[in-house]
């Protein structure tokens, strides 16, 4: 299941990219800026919007740190930005003066590649920000390039088709003709690359018009593209199953985006929208036998259980719990103690706030073990409904534990953290009659 939970509208113009860092989201546009946003509430930073390119901005992107964004614009420059404070770090002019199209970081950041109109692609070195090596394509304008997750390699897409692959020291290594109608992006999937050899592979179809936009998921398990048919699609990258087909943007969809260790998509659009999606973690977990709901929890790998933090909003987590190897069986047995002892957690809210997620989980298997129908329990409080109510979001709620949220949270929707769209909870006799009945034949 995917969730529409936010649509920022804050551009003046078309989208061109979005990019994510482990806290912060950037997108922009043809506006000529670049707005940064906080992925705890999505809510912009108080020194967005960027500005500073005279043209249109094409394509921006985090380092790995996150400390430093690039973006690149028809003003044939490069500008860095300190993502703490919103400064400038350096500017840097393309040697042509051309249009950069395009920016990336090798992921060690030891140097930054800007792909230009005139088929020109740049090394910078990171530390001095001074130019390290040039090169350059046959035909085209260079308009995509993604790193091999090792760094050794990287490739650029050109707007007449041709894929270049480069090594680390700018000497081309390979190019051929991909697409007959030019190349929009590219991008690596994470899992590792022992050497070097370029095969076609598969065609992933179910777009009606051209493809503008791709990117793997983090674990390199879900690969999305966005067309000018203003769909977004979902693909299972091994088997080419559609998963997913998201069709809330009103004009082309020019950017996708995933965020890095995390279940977020974040699309952009020539309608000046980003739409951020939340993908649900059961859905994201093939292969788990959903009649098994304790066998499905305790069985979750390392992985999944960063996953379940991130959901839970608990991401800077994730890096100690496999640093101890916490898994689904070690996850449900998490103690005060252990917490503290074992994970050197110091901090009592972080502390009590783990242990009152793994509660609610444990709640949720028992209450799916016992055979109690998910739609019955209320999502706040995880436990069967006794008066249950209607809110404007459309879900169903225990009356007194919305009451209380609403009370505490305003208008927001614990669901899909957007604003509720009224504040009236409307009994739902049907769901209540269908609880009592189930109670009725289960409790004698």
């Amino acid at each position: 299941m995917v969730t529409l939970i936010r649509a920022l509208a804050d551009h003046g113009d078309d989208v061109n990219y979005c990019a994510f860092s482990s806290s912060l989201l950037a997108t922009c546009s043809l506006d000529k800026t670049i707005r940064l946003y906080s992925l705890n509430d999505f809510n912009e930073l108080p020194y967005s919007p960027l500005k500073c390119h005279t043209y249109a901005v094409h394509c921006c992107c985090f380092s790995p740190s996150g400390h430093v964004l690039a973006s690149c614009s028809t003003d044939g420059t490069t500008v860095l930005w300190n993502t703490q404070t919103g400064h400038i770090l350096a500017m840097l002019n393309q040697p042509s003066g051309s249009p950069v199209r395009v920016c990336r970081f090798s992921p060690d950041s030891t140097y930054l590649v800007s792909g230009a109109a005139d088929g020109t692609v740049v090394s910078w070195n990171m530390q001095t920000y001074k130019l390290f090596r040039c090169g350059s394509v046959k035909d085209g304008s260079l308009v995509a390039c993604a790193f091999s997750p090792n760094g050794s390699i990287f490739v650029t897409g050109s707007s007449c088709g041709d894929l270049t692959v480069w090594d680390d020291k700018m000497r081309c290594l390979h190019s051929e003709k991909a697409h007959d109608l030019g190349i929009t992006c590219c991008d690596f999937s994470s899992q590792p690359i022992s050497g070097f050899e370029l095969k076609y592979k598969c065609t992933l179809s179910g777009h009606s018009a051209p493809v503008l936009s791709c990117a793997f998921s983090y674990d390199g398990q879900m690969l999305v593209s966005g067309s000018v048919d203003k769909s977004v699609i979902v693909y299972e990258p091994n088997t080419g199953s559609i998963l997913h087909t998201l069709t809330h943007h009103t004009r082309y969809v020019t950017s996708c985006a995933f965020a890095p260790n995390s279940l977020l998509l974040a699309t952009g659009s020539m309608d000046k929208t980003v739409n951020i999606w939340q993908f649900e973690l059961k859905a994201h977990c093939q292969g788990r036998p959903e009649d098994e709901p304790k066998q499905f929890i305790e069985d979750w790998s390392e992985e999944e259980v960063s996953l379940w933090l991130c959901a839970q909003g608990l991401k800077d987590l994730v890096n100690i719990f496999k640093m101890n190897n916490i898994d689904g069986k070690e996850l449900l047995n998490l103690t005060k103690q252990s917490l503290t002892d074992d994970l050197k957690i110091e901090s009592l809210g972080l502390r009590s706030k783990i242990l009152r997620k793994i509660e609610e989980l444990k709640v949720k298997v028992e209450a799916l073990s016992s055979g109690i129908p998910d739609e019955f329990l209320c999502p706040i409080t995880r436990e069967v409904m006794k008066e249950p109510v209607i809110a404007s979001d459309g879900y169903s709620y225990e009356k007194e534990a919305i009451e209380n949220w609403i009370s505490k949270k305003k208008r927001t929707s614990p669901m899909t953290n957007l604003i509720l769209p009224s504040l009236i909870l409307t009994p739902n006799r049907t769901l209540k009659m269908a609880i009592d009945r189930w109670l009725e034949t289960h409790q004698k």
